[in-house]
């Protein structure tokens, strides 16, 4: 862990929202667009970076992480990731990066990169993976957390079998952090889905939220007031 890792001191947004997940393809993509899209017609400042990507070359560009985002939020794909910490390689970031023979970047140097366009009401960051998957050559998903600070962490995971032991473990990671778990995929006629989201709610005391409209109803701001 880096504690010491520089988080940005200027221009942060109002609300600064981290977007991890319990592991790969759990859709914390789709939440964090689709809570930036609502957010943004409900007429708010919203950006949203990803400091690393990683994907297969042969993915259509418009499917990968940062255009997605980008799409969402109104900015380019290289402004929400940097063209220098996009690879090409199917790993986590930091694995892809020195397979390609790239160098390897720090948890410092990848915030260094962290900026936000002026006024920004609600800034989401994504990670890559999940909660313990590499960031950076020296720190995970939730050293990035501790680095950054962020308002809310927000756990997407999907509602199927073996949530549970994933956001338990996910949320030990992040101990301390302000929690919100998504259970992607929700679907109200799935007896498992509903059997997790009442064990981790009364068993476990997790928030938990089943859409990203909630999310999004979350981050608005409360009684007219700014974030």
């Amino acid at each position: 862990m880096r504690p010491e890792a520089r988080r940005p001191s200027e221009g942060r947004p109002g609300r600064l929202v981290l977007v991890a997940g319990t592991g790969t393809e759990v859709g914390k993509t789709w939440v964090t667009a689709a809570v930036a899209r609502l957010l943004r017609q409900d007429g708010l400042a919203v950006a949203a970076r990803k400091l690393a990507q990683s994907f297969d070359p042969g993915d259509p560009e418009d499917t990968r992480d940062a255009s997605v985002l980008a799409a969402a939020t109104g900015e380019a794909p290289d402004v929400v990731c940097p063209p220098e910490r996009s690879y090409e390689v199917a790993m986590a970031p930091p694995m892809a990066a020195a397979a390609l023979g790239r160098p390897v970047p720090d948890l410092a140097e990848l915030l260094a990169t962290l900026s936000w366009p002026p006024a920004t009401e609600v800034g989401l960051v994504e990670t890559a993976g999940g909660v313990r998957s590499p960031q950076a050559g020296d720190g995970d998903a939730a050293d990035l957390a501790a680095a950054l600070s962020p308002d809310l962490v927000v756990l997407v995971a999907d509602a199927g079998l073996g949530t549970i032991n994933l956001v338990r473990l996910s949320a030990a990671a992040l101990a301390g952090r302000p929690l919100l778990v998504v259970l992607n995929r929700f679907s109200t006629a799935e007896r498992l889905h509903a059997a997790n989201l009442a064990w981790l709610t009364e068993r476990d005391g997790f928030d938990v939220v089943t859409s990203a409209a909630e999310v999004a109803r979350r981050l608005r701001p409360r009684d007219g007031a700014r974030p």
